[in-house]
């Protein structure tokens, strides 16, 4: 790379933690082509962004951001997933160190707040975004539907009525 190119990589990367909510850093010793590439798929069909980038030209674009203490994470071979979704990146990225022992979760931020991986853990034992969403459309459409039916319950009730009698009025 040379000096523009370094320019342009850590302005994108800077405008990219400004629009983000979480941030994961990970370490990613010696990761085959194979696992890398299902690693980036499974985050990319979550909606999460993975990018392996060098630890000062990340240091640079964290400068000014509120992700700024993530910098003394930044040693060795790292790599950085970040999403809207604050529980998607943590997920993914806990659940890949599940299965492959060379990729580690060293920690993240949350906004401000710095997380080390238990934090990180914690956070992606979370139900996502979605799910929390879907839930709260249930508890909010359950009354509704109690309502509903408690209101057509005595109209209900009149109905069987009135065919009983009408049934015993044919019988007699």
């Amino acid at each position: 790379m040379d000096r523009t190119e370094k320019q342009e990589f850590v302005a994108s990367l800077a405008s990219v933690f400004a629009e983000t909510s979480m941030v994961v850093v990970t370490r990613n010793n010696g990761l085959t082509v194979a696992d890398v590439t299902d690693l980036r798929r499974k985050m990319r069909a979550e909606g999460v962004s993975f990018k392996v980038a060098k630890n000062r030209l990340a240091s640079l674009a964290l400068e000014g951001t509120q992700f700024d203490g993530i910098k003394p994470m930044l040693k060795g071979p790292t790599a950085l997933a970040w999403s809207k979704d604050p529980v998607a990146a943590a997920k993914v990225a806990v659940e890949f160190a599940k299965t492959n022992e060379k990729f580690v979760v060293i920690g993240g931020s949350l906004g401000a707040q710095t997380l080390d991986a238990s934090g990180v853990k914690a956070l992606a034992e979370l139900p996502s975004l979605d799910t929390l969403r879907a839930r709260f459309l249930g508890m909010l459409n359950t009354p509704a539907t109690r309502i509903a039916a408690v209101v057509q319950a005595p109209a209900g009730n009149l109905a069987r009525v009135f065919g009983a009698y009408s049934r015993k009025d044919e019988a007699a």
